[in-house]
């Protein structure tokens, strides 16, 4: 045993005396880990992040679809719905004692490039994200007037909105568009909370406000003399004609596969159902490729580092011939100094996970407000999972491995110097 504590304490007296090298192949190896870690970190968050989008709404109903394409244009703004539903079909909804609550939403036209959501109230009372977390508003009120808008965290930001600016909305969902509501500006009565969800990169109006822009409109074209001003419009009441989709709320969840299949079946107008948590986990599956290749790429920069660390500890073996005579003069066996390269990259990926974990810490406290802010990214501080724990606890075992070649080489050598029989004193 005292045999062992003394080729031990010379190891890490080796180690010492060679901290300023090791030292950067620690940096190296401690940025490659964090790197890998911070992927599979950000995966994990980004998909939680991702499956919550929505959260609480039992059913999307739009015009007959395939699901993605409903999902993709109701909950992510992208893409346009193939036709809409009658408002006659929602209120045929409102009576289903089934059904808790719907929120009703139209799309069609954008500001500046941001996707125009008309709704109601219900919008902001039911709509959930995240772990049932609901909506807020960090400046103002929701719309109250018939020409109020309320803008996302990302649309204001971005655009440096603040409350009781006038915005004119455009006709069209494009970026760039050359119809414009210029006779009917809206005036920013609030701004939502940051959610990390599509619910930032939108501007919210009322049913109402979209029926009175569009009136007086034909394919797209304003008809000289027929459009309203202000004063006029909020003279008149509005009922929509139809609406682009709705947000479902049962008031027992056991009963959603029976709801979906009767709407999806109706005979009034083809319509299809679908329950928001099956099509996002859909979506991500199809996107998961990308990510995968991600944490590839990141595995390979560890590996490159684990070759690097290989590169210097041979490199080092020429400077180390004394201290192997010394250990063999001591009696130590071939095999012990050979299994002291394999301690050194074990110490050396160990520290790397260390300073990693802490390092990973750091960056994700200090940058995750941020994220929010500027992007919209929502990744909270959490414990490890258990996959991130096999992946991290794969770099020491990964170390243990590549370090086999020193270390042979090291008990080859070590053998020829010849104290006494068999390589023994």
């Amino acid at each position: 045993m005292s045999k062992v504590r003394l080729a031990l304490s010379l190891a890490t007296a080796s180690l010492w005396y060679r901290r300023r090298v090791l030292a950067l192949v620690c940096l190296t190896l401690t940025l490659s880990v964090t790197l890998l870690l911070g992927i599979q970190y950000l995966r994990t968050e980004i998909r939680q992040s991702f499956t919550n989008t929505i959260s609480g709404t039992d059913l999307i109903v739009g015009a007959r679809s395939g699901q993605l394409n409903l999902l993709l244009y109701t909950v992510f703004h992208i893409g346009d719905a193939t036709n809409n539903i009658r408002w006659s079909t929602f209120q045929a909804m409102e009576q289903d004692r089934r059904i808790d609550w719907l929120i009703p939403i139209s799309l069609g036209d954008s500001y500046r490039g941001y996707r125009v959501v008309s709704t109601n109230d219900q919008f902001l009372k039911r709509f959930q994200y995240g772990n049932s977390q609901a909506l807020e508003l960090t400046r103002g009120q929701w719309f109250d007037d018939l020409f109020d808008v309320v803008l996302g965290a990302g649309a204001a930001r971005q655009l440096n909105h603040q409350v009781d600016d006038n915005i004119v909305l455009s006709h069209g969902g494009g970026r760039t568009s050359f119809s414009n509501h210029t006779d009917l500006p809206f005036r920013v009565s609030g701004v939502l909370a940051p959610t990390g969800t599509p619910v930032d990169q939108a501007v919210y109006i009322s049913l109402e406000a979209m029926e009175a822009m569009h009136v007086g409109w034909e394919s797209g074209v304003a008809i000289p003399g027929r459009t309203l001003s202000a004063d006029r419009a909020r003279a008149r009441a509005y009922t929509p004609d139809a609406i682009t989709a709705a947000f479902v709320g049962l008031s027992q969840p056991i009963l959603t596969f029976q709801v979906q299949r009767q709407l999806n079946q109706s005979r009034e107008e083809p319509l299809s159902a679908i329950l928001p948590g099956v099509a996002l986990s859909e979506l991500w599956r199809m996107m998961g490729q990308f990510e995968k290749a991600l944490l590839g790429i990141s595995a390979f920069v560890v590996v490159t580092s684990l070759i690097g660390l290989i590169a210097v500890l041979l490199t080092l073996q020429a400077q180390r011939q004394r201290e192997v005579a010394v250990l063999r003069a001591t009696g130590a066996s071939p095999a012990l100094i050979a299994s002291l390269y394999s301690f050194e990259c074990v110490a050396l990926a160990l520290a790397a996970c260390a300073f990693a974990l802490i390092l990973g810490a750091v960056a994700i406290a200090g940058l995750s407000p941020w994220l929010l802010e500027q992007y919209g990214i929502q990744i909270s501080l959490r414990a490890l999972n258990q996959q991130e724990w096999l992946l991290l606890g794969a770099v020491p075992v990964a170390a243990l491995l590549v370090s086999l070649l020193p270390a042979m080489a090291t008990w080859w050598r070590s053998r020829k110097l010849g104290f006494g029989p068999g390589g023994e004193i």
